[in-house]
């Protein structure tokens, strides 16, 4: 394993803004593994910790395939991270809307031209993300539909689903879009929580990043069976939106089986503790996504479902 600074701005202040590659193997660039680029993807750069131990021990027992290198970034957003704010502090920006970057632009347009001049050099990307809202998924991951990469290659993984996402105007800025541009097949991998350690749900995706590594002929692991991924788009989803604002007392778990017409959540009065409103699930489904946050806005879509039979493929 070879540490290196991959991109570092000098402080005034307070500490160098460094960020902080791991080398392993060498020869061609095969994959590139991406962690938080935001100060609250705790569990993204825990899934990068624990993969960066894996691949040291592989590497060790020769199990590296000779001719392949592989490229970790635990954060490309240590200074947000420092003080848990989600976005860039002085100016509120986000890193993963700044690609591929601009080495003259703003200090985020620097990062994210600095990062990107590494990562895009390699074969294959993969990126640990998060929703914009908070709540815990069903592990699984995303490509876009107008890119670079395949839903067979992202079955690899060996994920529960496959998500193929339709692109938006604001996705042109991101890592995975751009990396697509430059002809890396990219990968978003999701996994269940975002600002707090869920060990289990970081397991199953560094299990899945060594099963697809391991399917690509990068590194030799024998991993276990791996299971047959659903393909479905993100438009397939069912949202259940709030009509009130109040206490969020979920009801069900990502992952969960319901029929149409269970409760899944209750919507409290802050104040007096009555039940405002109860929110059902509108068709038979499974519990994809679920807000996980005390608080929750009126007209917020605080549920996702997929809807039997599940997935399109």
């Amino acid at each position: 394993m070879q540490t290196r600074i991959l991109y570092e701005i000098k402080g005034m202040y307070r500490d160098d803004f460094r960020i902080t590659g791991y080398e392993f193997g060498e020869g061609e660039n095969a994959v590139c593994i991406v962690g938080s680029s935001r100060g609250n993807e705790v569990q993204q750069i825990y899934c990068c910790s624990q993969l960066i131990k894996k691949f040291r021990q592989l590497e060790e027992e020769k199990r590296i395939t000779k001719g392949k290198k592989i490229l970790i970034i635990p954060s490309i957003n240590p200074y947000s991270m420092n003080i848990q704010k989600r976005f860039w502090p002085t100016d509120n920006t986000d890193i993963n809307r700044m690609f591929p970057g601009y080495h003259l632009g703003e200090t985020t347009q620097r990062i994210a031209e600095g990062v990107f001049r590494e990562a895009s050099e390699y074969a294959l990307g993969i990126q640990f993300t998060s929703f914009y809202m908070p709540g815990e998924f069903v592990p699984h991951v995303r490509i876009m539909d107008e890119g670079y990469s395949s839903a067979e290659i992202a079955k690899l993984f060996g994920l529960p689903y496959v998500v193929i996402r339709k692109v938006r105007p604001y996705d042109t800025a991101t890592l995975n879009y751009n990396w697509q541009v430059w002809n890396t097949q990219a990968f978003s991998v999701y996994t269940t929580t975002t600002s707090r350690i869920d060990r289990n749900g970081a397991g199953k995706a560094v299990l899945s990043v060594l099963n697809f590594c391991s399917q690509m002929g990068i590194v030799k692991y024998n991993a276990p069976e791996v299971i047959a991924s659903t393909v479905l788009y993100d438009t397939d989803m069912i949202s259940v939106r709030t009509a009130k604002s109040g206490i969020f007392e979920s009801l069900v778990r990502a992952g969960e089986k319901v029929e149409a017409g269970q409760p899944v959540a209750d919507i409290i009065q802050p104040y007096e503790g009555e039940i405002m409103e109860t929110l059902y699930a509108p068709v038979d489904s499974k519990i994809f996504f679920i807000h996980d946050e005390p608080l929750t806005y009126a007209n917020s879509a605080v549920i996702k479902v997929v809807k039997e039979p599940f997935g399109v493929k």
